[in-house]
């Protein structure tokens, strides 16, 4: 016998359930931002396994292939990344001399408009200096420190990845046991619009990192600022971080501008370009390249974003849209959980119904009814 629970008792345990949820994904943030990431690397690299599995490739051999050329592919990007590094540190006297030129016109203009005198600048200016050396060392321990664990982290995720790939049968047949009440179709049905959601989103989003490079690139060449191809490219990939990673990119090529070039016009130029470009991308880009695969609306997006922030960090913002469109996929196909499902996908612009007329002929028959009754 199913004993029946009031609504209120069923929102607190609804609620309940959410908080220990959530307090475990805080917890145990390291190991499941590791599996994440790797679940969502599984599934970039399942349609070229999938491949290599159907031209008679073992398994294992094909999952080998798929890594050791995502490998190379990353090995690759990162050796021109310190190309252009190293490039750009040979450079750094120049820069250096340039900033300390910025640097006078600077304390001449604050000196003429603010009356403040360049003595009480460079004294100002060295207790600062003093105070950021006293805790450059506990910021350069915790920096290397995050950094080595991170490395370390990131080594394990091929592995996952490898394990992931290899029993993906071996899920299903887990998923299958677990909702032994519900048909095997149905559970194909969401665990296939699971992939097709995600495997769209990464897909459209190295598309658009692609094009946003371009643009960027393009941009700051016209208006001849050095290094535009790694600016460009960098500010593209912070792309992962929705909403603000563009913006943050941005800055590296406006101090450029304002240590290289003469006139603080071109730093307003490279701001435009970034601004043009992110409007690009959020208006026409990303909505025509994802489509309406990853339908959820923006509101609710911004919401899950604040909130993946607070609860992983960096790793929370870059996994907050796929995680919540994934959501979606599972409360559309519940119906117990479909109205969740509609609240975070795109909102239908459809007139409500009005309640239509009664006549009062109808009205008069119904009172002469309720009399007689």
């Amino acid at each position: 016998m199913e004993t029946k629970l009031p609504y209120s008792a069923k929102l607190l345990i609804s609620l309940l359930c959410v908080s220990i949820i959530v307090w475990w994904m805080f917890v145990l943030q390291e190991i499941l931002i590791l599996l994440s990431f790797s679940v969502l690397f599984a599934m970039l690299l399942f349609p070229l396994c999938h491949f290599l599995e159907k031209w008679y490739f073992p398994r294992t051999l094909a999952i080998f292939v798929c890594l050791l050329i995502t490998l190379a592919i990353v090995v690759g990007l990162v050796s021109l990344a310190s190309m252009q590094l190293a490039d750009l540190s040979d450079e750094l006297p120049a820069f250096q001399r340039k900033a300390e030129g910025l640097m006078n016109n600077l304390q001449t203009w604050a000196a003429k408009n603010f009356n403040i005198s360049r003595k009480k600048q460079v004294t100002e200016f060295r207790n600062q200096s003093l105070n950021l050396l006293k805790n450059s060392g506990y910021i350069v321990t915790n920096s290397l420190t995050a950094i080595a664990n991170s490395l370390s982290s990131m080594a394990l995720i091929p592995i996952f990845v490898f394990f992931f790939l290899h029993y993906r049968d071996f899920f299903r047949n887990f998923f299958y046991k677990v909702f032994f009440r519900s048909k095997k179709t149905k559970i194909d049905t969401i665990l296939q619009k699971i992939y097709t959601v995600v495997q769209s989103y990464l897909l459209g989003l190295v598309m658009v990192i692609i094009i946003v490079a371009t643009l960027n690139t393009i941009g700051l060449m016209i208006l001849g600022i050095e290094y535009a191809m790694f600016f460009g490219t960098l500010a593209a990939f912070l792309l992962l971080i929705p909403y603000i990673g563009i913006m943050i990119g941005s800055l590296l090529p406006i101090i450029m501008a304002l240590i290289t070039k003469d006139s603080p016009l071109y730093a307003v130029g490279v701001a435009g370009v970034f601004l043009f470009v992110q409007f690009l991308e959020g208006n026409f880009i990303t909505p025509h390249i994802v489509g309406s695969k990853v339908s959820i609306n923006p509101l609710a997006a911004m919401i899950v974003l604040v909130l993946g922030g607070q609860l992983w960090g960096i790793s929370g913002l870059v996994l907050a849209l796929p995680f919540i469109a994934i959501l979606k996929v599972v409360f559309d196909n519940i119906e117990a959980l479909k109205p969740y499902g509609y609240v975070l996908g795109e909102p239908e612009f459809d007139r409500p119904v009005r309640p239509q007329k009664i006549p009062k002929e109808s009205k008069k028959n119904e009172t002469s009814a309720e009399e007689q009754k």
